[in-house]
């Protein structure tokens, strides 16, 4: 987001008001009243458009922060449509119903919970990126749970710790490679020095996951056959059903971009849609393309699991995130965001305060414009000279990047990661949130190792 210098300047106490009357009062609505984001973030702009008229900010200027700050979500809002078309795409084309096939091949009440969570973490590594193994195997497991009667929560918990342990550790990871880019560390001495709080992190996630599996499965294995049997019956399973899978994953891993990966995964998909589905003809597929994937088989369960996907599954998401980008652009343009990171700069004395100052940045900010790359930048921007100062390797703050900055925007409910997550799992960012453990975890371990003073590396 490239917002220049605010056109006021404000004191930090100024700052931290407006700040706890906006959080508090998109919060409230969200969390008490049930209220769909959008119009709490709508009253919020408002509230900062009144503000900017008392300090008589010209309306132009006022105008512009929040175009400025909408525009900078333009990527993330192609990249929605691309992924609304590509789940619809992968439906049709027998994709994520093969996937959901095999995943109750492996199904084992004790671990089933585990399950999803690694083997997320393991594609979230391949394609170094959580939001597409998110829409793809993690709508498969969420449909996988609900058929078999699980928790989806519990769920999608997994499926968000697995991808973003992934998006984390990968080094064809946007994120990774940004946080080792902002304060100029090496990619791989970056991704190592992570290890010490994103192993821990795994271990204490899966241990809880595990304890979290059902010892007995709720639904009977003759109903798990039936599931099967009707995803035949459908000829939606079929082990070349899975080639779009691994074409997105190979151009993953070349690091092509994301919109060519996207569209070779829709365009593979749709090519194998035509030689499976006979029926499907040109305008069907536009259909699809844009109102999802839909199915009637008679099966509730199949139903439930396999209508989804198309652009219209995301204009929800895509008007969410515009209007707290919107937001974030009207922050900056009023001084308040500087102004805050201004007053945390005076805290920097010793390491647990430096620590505790720079991840509270980087959740902060999080939270305030709900993207994670500019959570990454104006977090490492701000703290690479405290941290150079207190004699500390640059590597400790690229790590701390990734544990308060990274893994917390999914938990945000009007961030960009907890609105698309929310969308395509179709479970409420306020229910999922205490079962992301990877993500709750790894900012308290790092903060853990600040006030510690392990694993931290001097010059």
């Amino acid at each position: 987001m490239n917002q220049g210098k605010p056109i006021i300047q404000l004191k930090t106490l100024e700052a931290f008001i407006i700040i706890a009357i906006v959080l508090v009062g998109i919060s409230v609505s969200i969390i008490r009243y049930n209220a769909d984001p959008h119009i709490p973030i709508v009253l919020a702009i408002f509230l900062l458009l009144f503000f900017g008229i008392v300090k008589k900010v010209p309306l132009k200027e006022l105008e512009n922060g929040m175009i400025e700050g909408a525009k900078s979500g333009l990527g993330a809002v192609m990249l929605f449509f691309f992924i609304g078309m590509l789940i619809s795409s992968w439906m049709v084309s027998g994709t994520i119903p093969t996937f959901i096939f095999l995943a109750l091949e492996l199904v084992s009440g004790h671990f089933f919970y585990s399950l999803v969570f690694i083997v997320t973490a393991v594609i979230g590594i391949s394609i170094g990126s959580s939001l597409t193994t998110a829409a793809t195997l993690g709508v498969a497991f969420i449909g996988l749970s609900s058929a078999l009667e699980l928790s989806l929560p519990i769920t999608a918990g997994a499926v968000i710790s697995g991808a973003f342990f992934g998006d984390k550790m990968s080094p064809l990871s946007d994120t990774t490679n940004l946080a080792s880019v902002v304060v100029k560390v090496d990619l791989f001495e970056h991704i190592k020095n992570m290890l010490w709080t994103t192993i821990p992190a795994f271990v204490i996630s899966l241990v809880l996951f595990t304890i979290l599996s059902p010892k007995e499965m709720p639904v009977s294995f003759e109903e798990i056959i039936s599931l099967k049997e009707t995803l035949q019956h459908l000829n939606l399973v079929h082990i070349y059903s899975l080639l779009p899978f691994f074409i997105l994953a190979f151009l993953a891993i070349k690091r092509t971009s994301a919109m060519i990966t996207l569209l070779s995964g829709i365009v593979s998909s749709l090519l194998l849609a035509f030689l499976i589905q006979k029926d499907l003809n040109f305008k069907g597929m536009l259909e699809l393309l844009f109102s999802g994937y839909t199915i009637d088989s008679g099966v509730e369960e199949i139903d439930r699991l396999l209508s989804r996907g198309g652009i219209e599954s995301m204009l929800f998401s895509i008007s969410l995130v515009l209007l707290a980008l919107a937001l974030g652009g009207l922050l900056f343009k009023l001084g308040v965001i500087p102004a805050l990171l201004n007053g945390m700069s005076k805290l920097l004395y010793k390491l647990p305060t430096l620590y505790a100052t720079t991840v509270t940045t980087a959740v902060g900010i999080n939270f305030l414009v709900g993207e994670q790359y500019l959570s990454i930048l104006l977090t490492g921007n701000a703290f690479i000279k405290p941290f150079r100062e207190a004699g500390l390797h640059l590597k400790n703050l690229s790590r701390v990047l990734e544990d308060a900055g990274t893994v917390i925007n999914p938990l945000v409910p009007w961030g960009v990661c907890g609105i698309f997550l929310t969308a395509v799992l179709e479970v409420p960012t306020i229910e999922y949130l205490p079962f992301a453990f990877f993500c709750l975890l790894c900012p308290v371990i790092t903060l853990f190792y600040g006030f510690t003073g392990l694993t931290i590396v001097r010059e």
